[in-house]
């Protein structure tokens, strides 16, 4: 289901960034319209980089690490609150 919404959701921004572009006034000198227009355009292509990055599962391998930690610590709470003093050090 993630991968769908994250899917739908870039179709919907990459729609209304295809419907908006040609109306959009960008090239008529710094004005605001123009302004408007190039920071309405990068946020739309932000949203979309985002939604990709998360479809590609760029950070997969760090979630997996940052859970194995998490683990680690929850574990290492266990043994302390039990009454075992050893506590194991974790190494990179």
């Amino acid at each position: 289901m993630k991968g769908t919404k994250n899917i739908l959701y870039m179709g919907l921004a990459l729609g209304m960034l295809f419907y908006a572009v040609p109306r959009l006034d960008i090239g008529s000198g710094l004005t605001l319209p123009t302004v408007f227009g190039v920071v309405w355009v990068v946020f739309a292509l932000m949203i979309i980089a985002a939604h990709l990055h998360e479809i590609l599962g760029v950070e997969e391998e760090t979630k997996r690490e940052i859970a194995k930690v998490k683990r680690m610590k929850r574990w290492q709470l266990e043994q302390l609150v039990r009454g075992k003093r050893k506590m194991l050090q974790f190494r990179k």
